[in-house]
Formats: structure tokens, C-alpha cells, sequence
């Protein structure tokens, strides 16, 4: 497990990945160890072929491992056998040659936009530090994109409310400049002075508790999830589905795709891409609701 905790540390100090993406390739790596002990015993990262690697997957499969978490792994054990060449603990990638699990198209969840709407002209938020800052979270959420680490490491001083931009800082350590309107501004306005009369400070991090700790992410999962209850039937009811709503609702109202990936921080335009699909998705959907010669 030592060449495991290297490449981790490698990963957080080097890479400046964040914990939970150091946690996702532990859990990839830590099984394949496990399993190459107990099937091929005394077989080191050196020694490790094509048809062990290609044994572990059928293990995992047979085992009820989804076949997106197994190609995720397979990525991850990838990754590691390069970290592990660059080091001169191996002179090849038995997992190069391994094909990845073949998994159908799944589009992501999002709320429909007069859900998105529900959520801030039909619920009622109590005039409160809660109800202000939640509906604050819900509103940051689906104006700018954010993903959740994004939100819970927001800081008051990283707002201009003059140019009405917010820093935040990204996968990998990457910090970008996301905008936002005038609902979002008028939302701050009014959260930034019952904030500062609990935490006692006009700096510092935005989303907090009455005991001046930050608001934890599964704080945060349970808000979202609470108030997306209140307004829709949706399978997922996590802050990333509201992230899917903002790109899904960009696109349908003419954003250019360039531009929504550039909001939302994906370092690859194929990420972006299925946004596309599910616009295309749901107008297919309303086509075949609403056209009386669409075969329904």
C-alpha cells in the first residue's frame, strides 16, 4: 500500500487535487491491491499483466460495480502506472490495454424551468438567517453553475458587486470569474447584513452557520434537496442537478456553447456537449406532447 499512499500525497501536493478526487482514486486503487494480494499472490505493481487487471474488472462487474465507477477506475489505475513509470517502480501500463466497460448514454437530471422558476416565485423563504441564506445558496446555484466545493469555498471578499462577478476557485486549484445578474446582486445585498450581524466580520467565508462555522457540504445537500422536494418529482435532488439546470437552461435560451463551458470551468468542450443533447432531448419530448401529427 506504500506505492498507493505515495501516489495520493503525489496527487494532493503536486496536483492540488482536492480531497474527494484523491479519496475517488484511492477507492480505485486500494480493491486492485486487495485483489492482486489475494488471486496472485506475491505479484507486485511491476509484475501485474494485461489479464489480472482484465480479471479485477470481471470481479468487480460480476460484483455489482457499475460500469461507469469501473471505467473511472480503470482510469485511475491508469493514471497510477504513469506516476509509477515516471518514478521507475514500473516499465509499463498493464491497464493500457484493458478495454473500458461499454455504458450507454446517461443525461444528466435537471429541474424543467418552471421548477427552476417555483423555486424562488412559489416557495416561501421565512425572514430569517436560514431562510435568507438558503435561498441564497439555491439562487447562486442555479444563476451561476457553480459546482458545490465552488460554493461552499466562496468568500465575501471574492464578490464584486460593482461589476457583479464572483471569483471562484475551481477543480485542480484553477480559479475563474463566473457573472451574475441582477436578481443574484439584490439577493447578496440583503444577505451580506444579517451574515455579518451573526459572524461578526464583513470578510471571510459567504455561507455560514448561527455558530459561525462553515456551512459543511452536506449541510448544503440537505438544503438543495429540501426545497427541490418542494417543487418537483426529480430522481436527483442534489446541488449538481441545479448546475445541469443552469448550463441546460443557457443553451435552450441561445447561449453560445463556448460560453457555457467556459462558465462552468470544463477544461474539455465533450463535457459541455451533453447539455446540448439533453436541449435536444427535451424538445423532442415537447414535439411529441404538443405536435397532433407526431405519431402519438
Amino acid at each position: 500500500m506504500e506505492a498507493i499512499r505515495n501516489f495520493l500525497d503525489y496527487l494532493r501536493a503536486e496536483r492540488g487535487y482536492s480531497p474527494l478526487t484523491v479519496a475517488t482514486y484511492r477507492c480505485a486503487l486500494v480493491p486492485l491491491r486487495r485483489f492482486l494480494d489475494a488471486k496472485c499472490e506475491g505479484v507486485g505493481w511491476e509484475d501485474a499483466d494485461c489479464d489480472m487487471i482484465r480479471n479485477w474488472v470481471a470481479d468487480c462487474l460480476l460484483g455489482g460495480t457499475d460500469k461507469r465507477t469501473m471505467r473511472k477506475r480503470l482510469s485511475a489505475v491508469r493514471s497510477f502506472y504513469r506516476y509509477l513509470m515516471r518514478m521507475g517502480r514500473a516499465t509499463k501500463d498493464p491497464a493500457v490495454m484493458v478495454t473500458n466497460p461499454k455504458v450507454g448514454k446517461r443525461l444528466p437530471d435537471f429541474l424543467k424551468e418552471n421548477e427552476m422558476n417555483a423555486l424562488f416565485d412559489t416557495l416561501t423563504y421565512p425572514d430569517t438567517f436560514e431562510g435568507w441564506r438558503d435561498r441564497l445558496i439555491l439562487l447562486t446555484l442555479c444563476s451561476t453553475g457553480i459546482r458545490l466545493a465552488e460554493l461552499t469555498g466562496m468568500r465575501v471578499e471574492s464578490i464584486n458587486m460593482e461589476k457583479g462577478e464572483v471569483k471562484v476557485l475551481g477543480k485542480r486549484n484553477k480559479e475563474r470569474i463566473v457573472p451574475f445578474g441582477a436578481e443574484l446582486l439584490e439577493a447578496f445585498s440583503g444577505y451580506l447584513p444579517i451574515r455579518l450581524a451573526v459572524y461578526g466580520s464583513p470578510r471571510g467565508p459567504l455561507f455560514v452557520r448561527r455558530d459561525k462555522k462553515v456551512l459543511r457540504p452536506d449541510e448544503v445537500r440537505n438544503i438543495v434537496k429540501s426545497h427541490i422536494s418542494a417543487v418537483s418529482g426529480i430522481r436527483k435532488r442534489t446541488p449538481h442537478v441545479l448546475r445541469h439546470t443552469f448550463a441546460t437552461v443557457m443553451l435552450n435560451h441561445g447561449a453560445d456553447i463556448r460560453a457555457v463551458q467556459e462558465l462552468l470551468g470544463h477544461q474539455h468542450m465533450g463535457t459541455t456537449e451533453i447539455y446540448t443533447h439533453v436541449s435536444i432531448s427535451d424538445l423532442k419530448e415537447q414535439y411529441a406532447k404538443a405536435h397532433p401529427r407526431a405519431g402519438n
